[in-house]
């Protein structure tokens, strides 16, 4: 098999870290892959240590008339089975690289409700959750050309602690993710200010609500209690120097620092927006709490910080399930699985 995945996304983001792990695990596998990015001097360099170095081309807006002519010869410079294409603006550019008469299927990776319009012309398109499954088809689009294709997250169990700045003695907790308002981290910090003053947060990630957050946790009177830590990729390090990790999203299609939290072990604490309570079992493999509602987040934190065999079981049934659904193994299965169907329904979209 071979295959080319396209992704024109921002330089961080879920879907672009998933991306990342999904197309060097598939070189480690055995596939001849090709990635072709947007220009993004931190992906190009990570995906070539894996041992994919990506083509880059522009995928820019409407006056961008170069980069459909340049991806379409890379591709048939390459001969993929299939193209996948990652998110819209891929899409748009990928189906125009395909045109009417191309050798390979053209196959779509959806991670939300994206507009279906950017799609059509695509065999197959795979969906991260069975809620984003259920959507896509009730926008019409045909069953029979639809599959539900998880996401995996790393294995980061063996992670040793990372240096947090905050003092001897503090209780410290993770969130992670863009500062943008789907995020709803204001939420959490008014949850953090009512908790004990020696719980401390670390929140890595960066966006346009960053001074907003910041002086958001000075007017709370938080002080050093919050760790602006940016953009990080040492999160499994994050994660083991973390007592748990808290997700409190107003909208997550999936989650996948929910998935990163199951494989280190952690107790997680997540709104029950629709990832998450997809994802995570209430009370079993973790605890969902009302979205945008601070008390409610702060009472659910503070009774597993005092119940620590609560917080370990729910750390342990969450890694279990991890490596049941969500570890490499099974997703590249299920990967294979959807880039065979996709293969035999070329011409079909």
């Amino acid at each position: 098999m071979r295959v080319a995945h396209v992704m024109a996304g921002a330089p961080q983001g879920g879907a672009e870290a998933f991306f990342e792990r999904l197309v060097v695990a598939q070189h480690r596998a055995g596939l001849a892959v090709q990635a072709v990015i947007r220009r993004e001097a931190g992906r190009a360099a990570r995906l070539a240590a894996g041992g994919v170095p990506p083509i880059e081309l522009g995928f820019g807006g409407p006056l961008d008339l170069l980069t459909a002519g340049r991806l379409r010869r890379a591709l048939a410079a390459f001969r993929p089975d299939v193209v996948v294409a990652w998110m819209n603006r891929a899409a748009g550019f990928a189906r125009a690289a395909t045109g009417a008469r191309a050798p390979w299927a053209l196959a779509g990776r959806l991670g939300g409700q994206y507009r279906l319009r950017h799609y059509a012309g695509c065999d197959l398109l795979a969906a991260n959750t069975h809620g984003l499954v259920a959507w896509i088809a009730a926008q019409g689009w045909p069953e029979a050309r639809l599959r539900h294709v998880p996401n995996f997250a790393a294995d980061l169990a063996a992670a040793s602690p990372a240096p947090l700045p905050f003092p001897p003695g503090a209780v410290p907790l993770l969130a992670m993710g863009r500062l943008h308002p789907n995020k709803d981290f204001p939420t959490l910090l008014r949850a953090l200010a009512r908790l004990p003053t020696e719980v401390h947060l670390a929140l890595a990630g960066d966006g346009p609500d960053r001074l907003a957050l910041e002086a958001q946790a000075r007017a709370l009177g938080l002080g050093g209690r919050v760790a602006f830590l940016g953009w990080r990729q040492d999160v499994g390090a994050l994660l083991a120097a973390s007592r748990m990790l808290v997700v409190p999203s107003r909208i997550e299609p999936l989650g996948n620092v929910v998935l990163e939290g199951f494989s280190a072990a952690r107790a997680v604490v997540a709104t029950a927006a629709d990832g998450p309570r997809e994802v995570i079992r209430h009370g079993e493999t973790g605890l969902l709490v009302p979205i945008g509602e601070a008390p409610a987040m702060a009472d659910c934190i503070a009774a597993l910080l005092a119940a620590p065999d609560r917080a370990a079981a729910l750390a342990a049934a969450g890694r279990a399930e991890f490596l049941a659904h969500h570890a490499e193994a099974p997703v590249l299965a299920a990967w294979d699985r959807f880039l065979a169907d996709a293969a035999a329904r070329r011409g079909t979209g």
